[in-house]
């Protein structure tokens, strides 16, 4: 499981900085591989197959015009909020446990939301802090503040939706393509509902 997430990381980071032709290689690839996972998990649901894979496009998409709208800073500050919203929901879950938040997801607790929230911020605050405010989200403090914990709270909720699939086709992982981690959409659940979102929000905003 380190293995796999040593190599990862390093080749992702890659790509989202080259930008241009490798990052469209690299989201094309991301595409094909959770398109395939979703067709295997929705079964013989036609409609539900189609509209899984509209959203994946909609969704590469987003991701897409971000990195080239915005900045490469820009869009790692997203994944690195996402991915410690996940560490957070992980650590906290397992140390406190208590309370179990949904039967959708048995694992995920009320502690694990807090943790998720919490080193999201604290993750999201030191990554603009280090690589420079106006470079990534050029706003007061008490927006930057909102941001983080919004795009953690969508980043929660892809979780549990796509949790919510996997618990009706029966299955524990959405692949087997990471190994100790099981599919690529169980990794990047959040991120594939926080760009659409992102995007859209810019989108709403631009024209306010």
């Amino acid at each position: 499981r380190l293995l796999s997430t040593f190599i990862l990381i390093p080749i992702s980071i890659f790509f989202i900085i080259q930008g241009s032709v490798f990052f469209l290689f690299f989201l094309g690839v991301l595409f094909l591989a959770t398109s395939y996972e979703w067709l295997k998990m929705s079964k013989k649901n036609n409609l539900l197959k189609l509209l899984g894979i509209i959203f994946l496009f909609f969704s590469f998409y987003t991701a897409l015009e971000i990195r080239e709208y915005k900045n490469f800073k820009y869009f790692l500050f997203i994944v690195t909020v996402c991915i410690f919203t996940d560490i957070g929901g992980y650590v906290f879950g397992k140390i406190f446990k208590g309370p179990k938040l949904t039967k959708i997801s048995p694992n995920k607790t009320y502690a694990g939301v807090f943790g998720s929230f919490l080193l999201s911020l604290i993750a999201g605050l030191i990554y603009i802090n280090y690589l420079g405010k106006k470079e990534i989200v050029d706003s007061d403090h008490v927006f930057i503040f909102f941001t983080i914990l919004f795009i953690s709270l969508i980043s929660q909720i892809g979780d549990l939706v796509i949790s919510y699939f996997k618990r009706k086709a029966k299955l524990k992982d959405t692949g087997k393509l990471l190994p100790g981690h099981g599919g690529l959409l169980d990794r990047i659940d959040g991120l594939i509902f926080v760009f659409p979102t992102i995007y859209l929000s810019i989108l709403i905003i631009s024209l306010i």
